[in-house]
C-alpha cells in the first residue's frame, strides 16, 4: 500500500508532554469490531475484560540512554563541542551504536568525555549518521556509569519541546519493568497501575509477560513510497518457555489473548507457526505488519496513538481494519485525545 495514505494531520497541542495523573486516569477508546467507538477511561478497562482473558506485558526496562558529553575542539584555540548523545542498540560489552547532535560535527576518531570520567571513542559513522562508541568501561561496570549520567531516552516529540527530568524516570518506565535493555519505553504499559492489575486478578484476568528490547527506530520514519519496501529494524525479544505455554493453553480452551502494547503483540507474532502455536523462544525480530497480514496468536490490542506515516499505524490499520482506523482516529483527533507516548490508550479488537 501507499505510505501516505497513513498520513494524517495532527494538531501540536494533542502531543501530550506529561502524563494523565494517576495513570488509569488516562482516556481510552475502545474500538469494537463493529457499530459505534466507546469514550472511556483506563480505569474501565475492568469492564471490557472478562475472567480468563490472557494479558500479555512486555517487561523490558528502560535505561537512562540519553547522555551528555563534550568533545575537545580540533583547534587548540577552538570551543568544545557539546553532544548530546541516544544510544541505541548495544553491539558488545563496550561498543554502542548511538544518535548525535550536532551531527555534522561528529567524525570517526573523536573522543568523547562524560562525567564521572566515562570516556568513549567514536569508531564509527554510518552514512545515515549513526555513530558507533566503544566506551573505556565494559559490561557491568559500563551500565552503572550510564545508569549515573543517564537520563530518560524521550521521544523527539517529546524532547524538542523539553528536556527530561527526574519525574520522567518513573513516568517513562512501567511498573512492572523487569529486564533492562530498552531505549524506548513500551508505551502501551505506562496507564497500568498496581491497583489495576490487581482488580484484573481480582476478576479471573490472567497475566504474563514477554521481553521485547524497544528499539530507537520505533521512531524513524518509513521514507519508502510503498509499504511492500520498507525494512523493519530489529528488536530484540524472548519468550519464555512458561509464558509461551500460558498463551498456548488459552488459544487451546478458546479464551481470549490480548496484547498490552505493539512489542507484546509483535513478539508473539515472529514467533508464531502457521496455526498460532507460539514457541519459546529468544533472539532478533523485524517483523513488519502492515495491512494484508494474517495475525495468529493476538486476539485484542491494547495501545497508545501512533505517529502519521508509521509502522505502528499500519500495524494498528492491519490488525483492526484501515479504514475502521482511520474513522477512529479522526474521532479521537475530533474528542482531543492525547496522542503519543505520553499520551491516552485505546483497545482494538481484530478484525475478522
Amino acid at each position: 500500500m501507499r505510505v501516505d495514505l497513513f498520513d494524517f494531520e495532527l494538531p501540536d497541542e494533542l502531543v501530550a508532554l506529561r502524563p494523565a495523573r494517576p495513570r488509569e486516569s488516562a482516556r481510552l477508546l475502545h474500538v469494537p469490531k463493529a457499530g459505534p467507538f466507546e469514550d472511556l477511561k483506563v480505569g474501565d478497562a475492568t469492564t471490557l475484560f472478562r475472567a480468563g482473558d490472557l494479558l500479555v506485558f512486555n517487561d523490558t526496562r528502560v535505561i537512562p540512554a540519553a547522555l551528555k558529553a563534550i568533545r575537545p575542539s580540533r583547534d587548540p584555540q577552538g570551543p568544545v563541542v557539546n553532544v548530546s548523545l541516544n544510544l541505541i542498540e548495544r553491539m558488545s560489552p563496550d561498543t554502542w551504536r548511538a544518535l548525535g547532535k550536532p551531527g555534522k560535527r561528529l567524525k570517526q576518531g573523536d573522543g568523547l568525555f562524560f562525567d564521572e570520567g566515562l570516556f568513549a571513542a567514536i569508531e564509527g559513522k554510518s552514512e545515515e549518521g549513526e555513530l558507533t562508541l566503544r566506551f573505556d568501561r565494559s559490561g557491568a561496570e559500563l551500565d552503572q556509569a550510564i545508569a549515573q549520567i543517564g537520563a530518560p531516552p524521550l521521544p523527539p516529540y517529546i524532547a524538542g519541546k523539553r528536556a527530561p527530568d527526574d519525574q520522567d524516570r518513573a513516568d517513562y518506565q512501567t511498573i512492572y519493568a523487569a529486564r533492562d535493555g530498552a531505549v524506548a519505553a513500551p508505551t502501551a504499559g505506562l496507564h497500568f497501575t498496581q491497583e489495576l492489575l490487581s482488580k484484573f486478578s481480582e476478576m479471573g484476568v490472567e497475566r504474563t509477560h514477554v521481553t521485547l528490547h524497544v528499539g530507537a527506530g520505533t521512531f524513524l520514519p518509513v521514507k519508502v513510497e510503498d509499504t511492500s519496501a520498507h525494512v523493519m529494524h530489529s528488536e530484540w525479544r524472548e519468550i519464555s518457555l512458561e509464558a509461551a505455554a500460558s498463551i498456548n493453553r488459552a488459544r487451546r480452551e478458546g479464551r481470549r489473548v490480548i496484547a498490552i502494547g505493539t512489542t507484546a503483540l509483535r513478539s508473539l507474532e515472529s514467533a508464531a507457526d502457521e496455526d498460532g502455536k507460539v514457541r519459546a523462544e529468544a533472539g532478533g525480530t523485524n517483523i513488519f505488519i502492515a495491512p494484508g497480514y494474517r495475525f495468529r496468536v493476538i486476539d485484542c490490542l491494547w495501545t497508545n496513538f501512533h505517529l502519521p506515516r508509521s509502522t505502528l499505524f499500519m500495524l494498528v490499520s492491519a490488525f483492526a481494519g484501515f479504514e475502521r482506523m482511520q474513522a477512529a482516529y479522526k474521532h479521537a483527533i475530533d474528542s482531543g485525545y492525547r496522542f503519543y507516548s505520553y499520551g491516552d490508550a485505546s483497545l482494538l479488537w481484530r478484525a475478522e
